[in-house]
């Protein structure tokens, strides 16, 4: 006669492993988004409205400063590449 497997490894000819494993399963899916809305709600300090917007004008002017910084050594390697090859050929 075989014997199915429990998810703790025992025989019981009457419990299906697979029907164990779903239910195993969706238990943890359940807890893990219980535990996450939980943490969201009650355990994350969200930024104040100001903060929000302080930080926000921050990553906006280092964008800007890093735009600028990477189309100045664009436009001097381009040019210092097209003087090397007008030279060359």
């Amino acid at each position: 006669m075989e014997v199915s497997k429990t998810l703790d490894l025992g025989s019981n000819p009457s419990t299906r492993a697979t029907t164990d494993l779903k239910k195993g399963n969706m238990n943890k899916i359940t807890t893990y988004f219980r535990d996450s809305f939980k943490e969201l709600r009650d355990k994350v300090s969200w930024p104040t409205w100001p903060q929000l917007q302080q930080s926000t004008m921050i990553v906006l002017a280092a964008t800007i400063v890093i735009t600028f910084i990477v189309l100045a050594m664009d436009f001097v390697f381009g040019n210092g590449l097209k003087f090397i090859y007008n030279q060359l050929f």
